[in-house]
């Protein structure tokens, strides 16, 4: 019996695997089945593609047709398979020769008239390909832009199913995928611009220095949300494997942009605060899609107005805070997405939040219960807390202007280089990565060091994953000072951003 055989990806979050397409035809009654754990999109690819191969001036096979999609035990998700369906078919079918499509995958979506779609997912599903030991791939026209970062793939583009047809047949040449163009430089808000509030500007330099977690409190006006939005300047650009992970969720997510599509810049993602769980750690029906935590993997995730978010919405950042990933269950299937953020949070002190303290009308009841939605749990996963007051002034000096961002970002440059060299063997990039029992064991510091932390742990001022953080952030203030290793003063620095009274 004919047989046709044509390759695609199937992509479970980020995560691809190659999937052989394959085609048989004859053997009963004139028909269409299609088998390998289709889901709903997949099961109309059959009427898309009869429709696009007979608008492409071919004959659609009158005879029994059956398309596996293997291996069968992996879900097939979306129309991203119907350009490969509609090649197995037709080599089935004798109609195309199947000696080009060795070592080839194809992507691409098929319209009824045989125009080839975009589909989401396209460059983890070409470095999926890449690695299992493909060759070349052919994708929608409109996509190369997204195709161009992938190296060592030969990469065509077709608009139309009768070019993909015509490449096969030796008749024409596919369009090839140009090396994208540099994009706009990114504009990020300078540091100068904020007048006063020392202790917060100290803060979120230590905090970009090290990739440490931040809690903002202060009256309305003072500049938490300004301070959050000009960290991501301090931050060093992104490494090209920390750039293709940043873009793979965003082709996931189908927010890929055309005019830069790799992203270099730490993303920085703020959303508002009636944002759903769905919303925040991904959701959907059949297969989770990434949510805004995966969006803000590599960068800096800013809870403004922390306190007006849902209390099941906060609780539901605590895993991916200590993991660095978000794996969500879900009918079709478990997926996992990559999460690594900066969490940054921002919030009045009460709800009312007068622009003075001494004018809170609130009760110490209502102060409690506001701030309560900010649990022990959670900020116990915080590094870094700072309490914002009011300006009292809005002229600076010439002697006491502030630092703009160009200056701090050379130091926080520096200490992130100190920090990387010193993990480099163990493949941590920043001190916040750091796992608790590595601080203690290889690189454990004195007694006398960790006095201070030892007396906090015995009254109750610390919990045990309070210390590692404190330890951490002591590493980022000894390489901020250049020093070799934390001393007791920066262990004491650090007992102060975590709490007042444990210092």
């Amino acid at each position: 019996m004919p047989m046709g055989n044509a390759w695609s990806v199937a992509l479970i979050g980020i995560d691809g695997s190659l999937v052989e397409v394959e085609a048989d035809l004859g053997g009963g009654m004139p028909g269409m089945k299609l088998v390998g754990l289709p889901d709903a999109g997949l099961r109309e690819a059959k009427d898309r593609v009869r429709s696009a191969v007979r608008n492409s001036g071919q004959a659609w096979p009158g005879e029994k047709l059956t398309l596996g999609l293997s291996p069968a035990n992996l879900p097939k998700l979306g129309s991203g398979y119907d350009l490969a369906i509609a090649v197995a078919v037709l080599i089935a079918a004798e109609r195309v020769p199947s000696a080009r499509l060795m070592g080839t995958v194809l992507f691409g979506e098929l319209s009824l008239d045989g125009r080839i779609r975009e589909v989401r997912g396209l460059l983890p599903g070409l470095l999926a390909a890449r690695k299992a030991g493909m060759k070349r791939a052919i994708v929608p026209a409109q996509s190369l832009f997204e195709a161009a970062l992938v190296d060592g793939l030969d990469v065509f583009g077709a608009a139309r199913l009768p070019d993909v047809i015509a490449w096969l047949n030796g008749e024409n040449v596919l369009a090839e995928a140009e090396p994208p163009a540099p994009g706009p430089p990114v504009e990020v808000p300078d540091l100068a611009d904020v007048i006063g509030q020392p202790e917060a500007r100290w803060a979120i330099e230590v905090a970009a220095a090290g990739g440490h977690h931040l809690l903002l409190t202060g009256p309305p006006g003072v500049g938490k949300t300004m301070l959050a939005k000009r960290l991501p300047g301090l931050l060093p650009m992104l490494s090209a494997e920390e750039s293709l992970e940043v873009t793979a969720v965003r082709s996931v997510h189908g927010s890929l942009s055309r005019a830069s599509p790799l992203v270099k810049v730490p993303p920085f993602v703020a959303p508002h605060h009636s944002a759903s769980v769905a919303a925040l750690i991904g959701g959907g029906s059949g297969m989770a899609v990434p949510g805004l935590i995966s969006q803000a993997h590599r960068g800096i995730l800013l809870l403004d107005e922390a306190c007006e978010f849902s209390t099941s919405a906060l609780e539901s950042l605590r895993t991916a805070l200590e993991e660095g990933e978000v794996r969500i269950a879900r009918s079709k299937g478990s997926v996992c997405y990559p999460a690594r953020f900066q969490l940054v949070l921002a919030t009045n002190p009460c709800p009312c939040a007068p622009p003075r303290e001494s004018d809170c009308t609130c009760t110490p009841w209502a102060r409690r219960r506001y701030l309560a939605r900010l649990s022990g749990p959670l900020l116990d996963r915080v590094d870094i807390r700072v309490k914002m007051r009011p300006i009292t002034a809005m002229t600076t000096h010439e002697h006491n202007a502030p630092e703009p961002t160009d200056v701090v970002r050379k130091r926080v440059l520096a200490a992130r280089e100190r920090a990387a060299a010193r993990w480099s063997e163990r493949g941590w990039r920043t001190n916040a990565e750091v796992p608790g029992p590595a601080l203690r064991r290889e690189f454990a510091l004195p007694r006398k060091t960790t006095a201070l932390v030892d007396r906090s742990l015995e009254r109750g001022f610390l919990t045990a994953r309070g210390a590692d953080r404190c330890l951490r952030i002591a590493w980022t203030l000894a390489d901020l000072a250049t020093a070799p290793r934390p001393d007791s003063d920066h262990v004491a620095a650090a007992l102060e951003f975590r709490d007042r009274g444990a210092a």
